[in-house]
């Protein structure tokens, strides 16, 4: 089958960037797409969203990324899957000096640990194919560290070592692999936080850039990718 007709598999699909993103495919390619998050009823009305954008079929998995057992039980060589987004994270916004260990752990847990354990759950289906796109959504705070949430941050440049790692790893095969270390974004994440909106990058361009990533020839990868808000930082980052 063709790379053009597998499903693209998103993370944390079910609200902000990752359903953003999620509809720009719906309206844009012929993709079947697959909606993995914790919560039920916001997949549910996250799939009617995507059929509304045009999409050719939506899955939905309510599982916790961490969780191996949840996700051996979903069959992604019958879905499948071509291109796998790690986009499911958890913010952060404390000083280092009062985060507890188990807000440290979490941030770990979270970040870190699901993208790896759900690319290596969709890796074997991804070496079947002709052709295979993994994404994760790595951060700004994955280059640097960041004064207000330095937890998160840790857990993030670890997503990117992973990253750069695994693409070294399958740069022999089928599969690209590429980092996007995405700025203020506007999403759920910020809730609580007083910052400007309209200052934040859209989250669909961030669904067109992931779009355009996965048109681009065999012959070609984007290792790694910095979006940026126009205006700069925006505060109080």
């Amino acid at each position: 089958m063709a790379f053009e007709q597998t499903s693209v598999i998103i993370t944390g699909g079910s609200k902000g960037i990752g359903l953003a993103i999620a509809k720009v495919f719906a309206r844009t390619t012929q993709h079947p797409i697959i909606l993995i998050a914790r919560g039920k009823g916001d997949l549910e009305t996250a799939k009617l969203e995507c059929e509304k954008e045009g999409a050719s079929k939506v899955h939905i998995f309510p599982v916790d990324v961490t969780d191996e057992k949840q996700l051996s039980e979903i069959d992604f060589g019958a879905l499948n899957a071509g291109i796998l987004i790690n986009n499911a994270g958890s913010f952060l916004f404390k000083n280092l000096q009062n985060t507890s260990s188990s807000e440290f752990e979490e941030q770990f847990r979270i970040n870190t640990l699901g993208t790896f354990i759900t690319t290596s759950a969709v890796l074997p289906v991804l070496k079947s194919q002709t052709r295979a796109l993994v994404v994760n959504i790595c951060s700004q705070a994955s280059l640097k560290g960041i004064e207000h949430s330095g937890a998160y941050s840790m857990s993030k440049h670890a997503v990117l070592g992973y990253t750069r790692s695994l693409r070294l790893e399958l740069m022999d095969t089928s599969i690209a692999v590429t980092a996007i270390n995405l700025g203020q974004t506007f999403s759920t994440s910020w809730d609580g936080v007083d910052i400007d909106p309209n200052k934040l990058i859209d989250q669909e361009d961030v669904g067109k850039l992931i779009v355009t990533l996965s048109q681009l020839s065999a012959r070609t990868v984007a290792e790694e990718i910095i979006l940026a808000p126009q205006g700069g930082r925006v505060n109080p980052m």
